[in-house]
Parts: structure tokens; C-alpha cells; sequence
């Protein structure tokens, strides 16, 4: 059973940055699929960043350029910088895994997801 664990989130500014953790915990960890979700208030969960297994590396066109995912070597920790942060912005961000995601940012691909960090970003 995966479990997840994000952290990092609060408030910022716009233009600040902030850097999002997800700890990540069972399961061969280092042949699945992680990815950044987020959920602002009445709108859809949407995916921001996935990283796959070899390291390829999908963004949503919103936060191109201003995000960055990564992991670590053990790949049981996985990240999100985010720079120049904007109002939109705003949301409560989640950690996901899936060891069989074939598709990109799909929330319904993801079988493991944590419970979110919410990240306020004020203009």
C-alpha cells in the first residue's frame, strides 16, 4: 500500500515561490508514476506536473516555465518548486502514484493520492 504525505504549502505572495514535498512510503516506488494535482475552490481537480518512471517530466501549459517537478534519488521523495507564483495559483495541491499511468495529468489514472497541502497565494 503507497501512502503520501505532502508538505510545504501556505501563504506567498505573488511573484514568491514555495517548494512542495510529498513523502512517499511502500511499493516499488522506483517503477511508478507521480504526479502534482491541484483543486481550487469550485473547480476541477487538474493535473500541474507528472513524472514518469525514466524521468520524463509533462507540465500543464498554465504553469510551464514556473514549476518544476523532481524526485530524489530514492525516488521516495518527490517535489514541486514553484516560481513566480500568481493568484491563480491557489489551490489545494495533492501528491499522486499510479504504477500503470499510460496517460498524462489524468486525475482518474491515479489509483494512491495524499490528502493535499493548500497553497494561498495573495496579489
Amino acid at each position: 500500500q503507497v501512502q503520501l504525505v505532502e508538505s510545504g504549502g501556505g501563504p506567498v505572495q505573488s511573484g514568491g515561490s514555495l517548494r512542495l514535498s510529498c513523502a512517499a512510503s511502500g511499493g516499488p516506488l522506483s517503477s511508478y508514476t507521480m504526479a502534482w494535482f491541484r483543486e481550487a475552490p469550485e473547480k476541477e481537480r487538474e493535473g500541474v506536473a507528472q513524472i514518469a518512471h525514466n524521468g520524463t517530466t509533462t507540465y500543464a501549459d498554465s504553469v510551464k516555465g514556473r514549476f518544476t517537478i523532481a524526485q530524489d534519488h530514492t525516488k521516495k521523495n518527490l517535489y514541486l518548486q514553484m516560481d513566480n507564483l500568481k493568484p491563480e495559483d491557489t489551490a489545494m495541491y495533492y501528491c499522486a502514484a499510479d504504477p500503470l499511468c499510460l496517460v498524462v495529468l489524468q486525475p482518474g489514472a491515479f489509483g494512491y493520492w495524499g490528502q493535499g497541502t493548500q497553497v494561498t497565494v495573495s496579489s
